[in-house]
């Protein structure tokens, strides 16, 4: 039983990270480009590109960048989910 709930304790931390990670990486681009924003030089091209971003989120969200981001974490939480079952299952015992 023990190899089971060491199983289930990996598979459950690395959903839990590879939902997280793309999360943060697609806020923390969002989050750089609406601060160049604010500069004054750079005003433009922060708009432009957080305006990409946005659109692009919303493209996998039904018209929503909250929804859109969350589909992708829920994506890459699962495919995190089959590559760890996958190492796990392919690991000499």
């Amino acid at each position: 039983m023990s190899i089971f709930s060491d199983f289930l304790r990996s598979l459950l931390l690395t959903m839990i990270l590879s939902f997280i990670t793309p999360i943060f990486l697609l806020l923390g681009g969002l989050i750089s480009f609406i601060l160049i924003g604010h500069l004054p030089q750079l005003a433009a091209l922060g708009q432009v590109c957080s305006h990409q971003i946005l659109q692009f989120l919303a493209v996998f969200g039904r018209g929503s960048p909250l929804e859109g981001c969350f589909i992708i974490g829920i994506t890459c939480s699962f495919v995190g989910a089959l590559f760890d079952t996958y190492a796990s299952y392919s690991s000499p015992k």
